[in-house]
């Protein structure tokens, strides 16, 4: 009999199909801040979306933090947390991708302890995996009204929708993970205009990256109805509006339609319901190798489906069925949406070479994802098997 918990986040509401700059500012005086600290990347701070929010907040605006880069490195949590508190915050708000609003969640943490240096953040980053889980550390104290972030994505990373937030370390060239349940938003906008600028491969990637948190909750071998709803109409809404969007990237309805699947893919995330190899590998192919985040979900989930399917073939029935192809196998069809979309789909088209391959495995057994595979990955040769597959 299945038994475990389902959580609920401390995401007070989701705000969907509103323009992100007046929905920012309502929400900003519905909750008394009054000096908003933005945080984005360099792209974003020269779109129009930023122009917009930084004119709405007005009188509440109290800077903002353009350096952010991808994978979230440590020296920009510092950067961010500093200038944030020299600038007497009482509100983030995260404008960008999955590295913006994972960045922003550790500058809350950084804030709350006061942490000033990279090395400090070693107090504060989750536990090394053991059976598959990372708790947040039990360092992390904040004060009885610490201070919170909104989000507005411009991808579909759906990072913004979980209490975790991988960190690179550029040092070892691992990603970590920090976590804490308050870092999530308090308020999440979702307007599909915020994606206008959002170059066509990171949304198609980052929308990847989105079937692959679907896929891996719902081929996971503690899948329950609450994650078999979510991942299964996640998958339905993201096969058809990925292709829909690339082929009629001005129709904003197909945009919507895409965050409501990148939501509804991350929500099994509450259920205790992980991910897997390609989730852990695709952290170590990131923070060691460079490889966008998105990219990484189109060159190794196909070959991870393949190498489990000997252990959960009829979880992996479920997402042929979600793509309304019974007739064929979950990782031939990830692999043709990928082609279909125009994506990378084998490490060797992302740069990475089989002389990395020791390194990647070796790094990836440190990783919570690998060890809560549905195959058991029991050490590096197996996670060479896998990028063996995917070279």
């Amino acid at each position: 009999m299945l038994s475990g918990i389902h959580g609920h986040q401390d995401i007070e509401r989701v705000v969907y199909g509103r323009p992100a700059g007046p929905a920012l500012r309502a929400e900003a005086e519905r909750l008394g801040a009054q000096r908003v600290f933005v945080t984005t990347s360099k792209s974003v701070a020269q779109s129009a979306l930023l122009a917009d929010v930084v004119r709405e907040l007005g009188d509440r605006y109290a800077g903002v933090y353009s350096g952010i880069t991808a994978h979230s490195p440590r020296a920009c949590v510092i950067e961010g947390a500093k200038l944030a508190g020299e600038a007497g915050a009482d509100l983030l708000v995260a404008v960008g991708g999955g590295s913006v609003i994972d960045a922003t969640k550790v500058m809350l943490i950084a804030l709350w302890q006061n942490a000033t240096t990279i090395d400090d953040l070693d107090l504060y980053r989750a536990g090394r995996p053991s059976a598959g889980e990372s708790p947040p550390s039990e360092a992390i104290n904040p004060t009885a009204n610490p201070i919170r972030m909104l989000a507005v994505p411009t991808t579909l990373s759906a990072a913004e929708f979980n209490p975790y937030a991988g960190i690179s370390d550029p040092r070892h060239g691992i990603k970590e993970s920090f976590g804490h349940r308050l870092v999530v938003p308090r308020v999440i906008v979702l307007d599909p205009a915020a994606t206008l600028a959002t170059p066509m491969d990171l949304m198609l990637s980052t929308g990847v990256k989105a079937v692959d948190h679907a896929v891996e909750r719902l081929c996971a071998l503690q899948a329950h109805p609450f994650v078999l709803g979510t991942a299964t109409e996640a998958l339905r809404l993201l096969a058809r509006a990925l292709p829909a969007h690339k082929a009629k990237p001005e129709d904003m309805d197909t945009r919507l339609d895409l965050q409501f699947g990148m939501w509804l893919s991350i929500g099994a995330g509450t259920s205790g319901v992980g991910t897997g190899a390609s989730h852990g590998i695709g952290h170590v192919l990131g923070a060691a190798c460079h490889v966008p985040h998105g990219h990484t979900s189109c060159v190794m989930l196909p070959s991870v489906l393949r190498w489990n399917l000997s252990a959960n073939a009829e979880r992996q029935q479920r997402v042929s069925d979600a793509f309304g192809r019974p007739d064929v196998l979950a990782a031939d069809l990830v692999a043709s949406l990928v082609k279909t979309l125009g994506l990378p789909g084998r490490l060797s088209e992302v740069g990475v070479g089989r002389d990395r391959f020791r390194e990647i495995a070796e790094k990836s057994m440190h990783d919570r994802a690998v060890l809560n595979n549905p195959r058991p990955i029991k050490g590096p040769a197996e996670v060479m098997e896998i990028l063996d597959l995917a070279a």
